[in-house]
């Protein structure tokens, strides 16, 4: 009988690490299945994009029936005849009945070492040419973040027409946001719990390359003070969270040139703000005031705060879709996006569906019903207080956040500031011209004129009659190369299908769990 168990025990165990070995075979096979060639059009040195109207977005003005002439990577001549003939090499686009726009940009956005294949086809899908990164790497690379280095390499790629990307304008820092973000092993200025490690921290990243430091909630006060004094030495400025230890006029006079999210002024403008200054647990704070901080916003405060950020030209990048997420997340129609289809199945799974889930029970509870949605609904109306008292405002989606879909969501970014009462032309500024002249590039590109570089979007109907028409793209230039209306919908099936594909997924749980970065931010 001994005998016979043992046998039975043995015959388990022998499937049992048969069952393994073939498991081990079909992950290391996944992980190391090529990733796709993402299919980058032919270079094309001359472009004609005949009788198209042209939309200038600094005045509002169209001007109908022009040629673009594009030689190289920069636009050569507007003109309203063909002042040269075009010769055999010349690629001819009839957009007679289209418009066209600068490139539009997303000015928040965080990459991975995926991105190439999950993220870009789909921003060049969407008309999106360049954005600004908000996340980075610390002192090694990383398996999950991309950092300044990836970034630069692939604007070189871009450049010499090797990788079909959007361009990466103005390089970030890893979030500086005290203990919170940085994983044991690690250099401790990366923590600036002591303001002597800020000189440590800017000697670093300006040797990387990088133009700012992304400042989070929880970086300690004097050591932001400290940053904001000796940034300007490095040529490095301060973009990112209004840090919950100092003041946002504090933040604003300091000299941070760029706040995110919608949350900004709600911190500040209400009776109770300085209990969440003064609280422990921040995040806890946050959700006990949410309803005094609605319910008692103080407009005058905020007005004027508002004034001294556009005195100070402080930059405000709402990213209303993060909001959003949290006040439609028990809405149908609002959780089945087909977007969701561009998304790895593990991250939908893991992730996005409890993230979404929490909101939606926090928005039906019967203490707290409705508080997320009027959340959002006074963010936009701090959006039109702010448009109208001078503070530029930026364009933003925040991917990878929950339900911000790369490229589409800039679109529905575009349609939500539009209904808070900004013009379509100055919803269309927010993502052209006023990120170009923020990042010191409005000599090369946020508008349409000679000699600028041609990142330009083709659109089937004209934008300023509805914004929703950004998402009416017929083509898009990039660097001077056309994507043509068939490549971006390749673009979009190809992504669509490497999403849910089982060895794309594999390699993102493999990245993720493998970055020291996420598994310190899952663990807070």
């Amino acid at each position: 009988m001994k005998t016979y168990y043992k046998k039975r025990i043995l015959k388990a165990l022998k499937i049992s690490l048969g069952l393994l070995a073939i498991m081990f075979l079909v992950l290391t096979t996944a992980l190391f299945w090529p990733m796709p060639k993402i299919h980058v059009p032919i270079k094309t040195n001359k472009i004609l994009i005949k009788s198209v109207n042209v939309i200038d977005v600094k005045t509002g003005k169209i001007s109908y029936n022009r040629n673009v002439w594009i030689e190289g990577y920069r636009i050569s001549m507007i003109d309203s005849i063909e002042t040269a003939k075009p010769d055999a090499n010349v690629l001819i686009i009839d957009a007679t009945d289209k418009f066209l726009i600068p490139g539009l940009w997303d000015m928040h956005t965080h990459s991975t070492q995926h991105s190439p294949w999950l993220h870009h086809p789909l921003y060049i899908a969407n008309g999106v040419t360049a954005i600004r990164d908000m996340s980075g790497q610390l002192d090694r690379p990383d398996s999950y973040w991309a950092g300044t280095k990836d970034r630069l390499g692939w604007n070189e790629k871009l450049d010499n027409y090797k990788q079909a990307t959007p361009r990466y304008v103005l390089q970030s820092s890893f979030q500086i946001n005290g203990e919170n973000s940085v994983p044991s092993g690690f250099p401790e200025f990366f923590k600036v719990l002591r303001p002597k490690d800020v000189i440590s921290l800017l000697n670093y990243y300006e040797k990387e390359g990088a133009d700012f430091i992304k400042v989070y909630a929880d970086i300690p006060a004097e050591s932001y003070r400290v940053l904001v004094k000796e940034c300007a030495r490095y040529n490095i400025h301060l973009a990112g969270h209004k840090p919950l230890n100092v003041s946002l006029k504090e933040a604003i006079v300091s000299g941070q040139r760029s706040f995110e999210h919608g949350r900004i002024f709600m911190f500040d403008c209400f009776p109770d703000a300085d209990s969440l200054l003064r609280a422990h647990d921040k995040v806890k704070a946050f959700r006990e005031l949410k309803p005094s901080m609605i319910a008692q916003f103080d407009t005058l405060k905020a007005g004027q705060i508002m004034e001294l950020m556009s005195n100070h030209n402080s930059h405000w990048t709402p990213t209303l879709q993060t909001v959003k997420m949290s006040a439609y997340a028990d809405d149908e129609e609002f959780i089945n996006s087909p977007y969701l289809d561009y998304i790895p199945t593990i991250r939908k799974a893991l992730f996005w569906m409890p993230d979404i889930s929490r909101s939606a029970k926090d928005n039906i509870s019967s203490e707290r019903i409705g508080i997320n949605k009027d959340f959002y609904e006074s963010v936009k109306l701090q959006v039109a207080m702010a448009h109208r008292k001078g503070v530029p405002i930026m364009v933003g989606t925040d991917v990878t956040d929950t339900y911000v879909f790369p490229g589409f969501s800039l679109h529905t970014e575009l349609e939500d500031l539009a209904k808070t009462g900004m013009s379509n032309l100055e919803v269309l500024r927010s993502a052209t011209l006023i990120p170009a002249r923020y990042s010191s590039l409005e000599n090369e590109l946020g508008s349409i004129g000679s000699g600028k570089l041609a990142d330009l979007v083709l659109l089937q109907k004209n934008p300023l009659d509805d914004i929703r028409n950004t998402r009416e793209i017929a083509g898009v230039i990039l660097n001077g190369n056309y994507y043509d209306q068939t490549t971006l919908n390749n673009f979009k099936k190809d992504t669509k299908a490497l999403a849910s594909s089982f060895h794309m997924n594999v390699k993102f749980a493999f990245s993720f769990l493998n970055s020291p970065l996420m598994r310190k931010q899952i663990a807070d």
